[in-house]
């Protein structure tokens, strides 16, 4: 497409907040309560890279919008889930979320937990539902997203964050936890497109396969400059909320320049991985160098 991505965002947005909108049970259905904090948990805001990265690969691969929408909403109830668990007291701690009050503090801790630990099964029955895919597409998607939210992805990366507060990580220890706290469902983002993608050449899927473990990578460490660089009106959530906690950050361990140099790095890595498809990857170079040098 010869369209800046940038002007399609607002119409994948849409799209995927549908599909969001058709598969959360409403509010008014009991328990009202849960069904409440599950929807606020979703759509309380936020940029939808994960979603977006689905249709951007897409068109990468030259793939139909309405093939995408399923993953692309699975993959963003997946990201709500764990938002809401980061944010609880045994986790971060956290008392804002996208500029709002997070789930624990609009409802409370049990409705919480209760919230995001449904939130993870919708996402796997709305994969298990995809319509007119190439023979095995379900079940390839529900293996990728399974393995980048469990222990072995987001889930084990969580993990790994929690027991390196106050610890100090070399670089090769803290960029392995960001390939999984954040990397492993950016990764899984690009990697349910090629999943669709019928007859992929290996050296074609070997190239999104590393462009989304790079740009991941790349992601949490701006995130980190952005804890540290950012005003808490801006960026939606407490800033400096790492210090405190004593976590293990890149900008921690080798300063904000330093920090700013290894995304810069990460960003060209990333870029390289998509010479071969020309014009068709303009899309994620630009979703690629809006993660880089985003402000929120």
């Amino acid at each position: 497409m010869s369209a800046s991505f940038e002007s399609r965002i607002a119409h994948y947005v849409s799209r995927v907040e549908n599909v969001l909108d058709e598969v959360l049970p409403a509010a008014t259905v009991q328990p009202k309560r849960l069904h409440d904090a599950m929807r606020y948990a979703v759509f309380n805001g936020g940029k939808r890279v994960r979603p977006l990265l689905v249709y951007a690969a897409g068109e990468c691969l030259g793939l139909r919008e309405d093939a995408l929408d399923a993953p692309a909403a699975a993959i963003e109830l997946i990201h709500a889930f764990s938002l809401v668990h980061d944010d609880l007291p045994a986790m971060d701690d956290d008392d804002i979320r996208r500029g709002k009050p997070t789930v624990h503090r609009q409802f409370d801790e049990a409705t919480a937990i209760l919230a995001a630990d449904a939130l993870q099964p919708l996402a796997f029955s709305v994969l298990a539902n995809v319509g007119d895919a190439p023979p095995g597409a379900s079940a390839r998607l529900v293996g990728i997203v399974a393995d980048a939210a469990g222990s072995i992805g987001m889930t084990g990366g969580q993990s790994m964050d929690l027991a390196a507060e106050g610890k100090s990580l070399t670089v090769d220890e803290i960029e392995h936890m960001y390939a999984l706290k954040t990397g492993a469902l950016i990764h899984a983002a690009v990697m349910c497109a090629a999943a669709l993608s019928e007859n992929l050449p290996d050296d074609r899927a070997s190239a999104i396969d590393a462009f989304g473990r790079t740009i991941g990578i790349a992601f949490q460490i701006k995130d980190d400059i952005l804890d540290v660089e950012g005003d808490t009106e801006v960026i939606g959530k407490r800033s400096g909320a790492d210090q405190r906690l004593g976590k293990a950050t890149f900008p921690g361990l080798v300063g904000i320049d330093e920090a700013r140099a290894r995304c810069g790095s990460l960003l060209r890595s990333a870029l390289e991985q998509l010479d071969d498809f020309g014009a068709d990857a303009d899309s994620l170079r630009w979703l690629a160098r809006f993660v880089v040098e985003r402000g929120n």
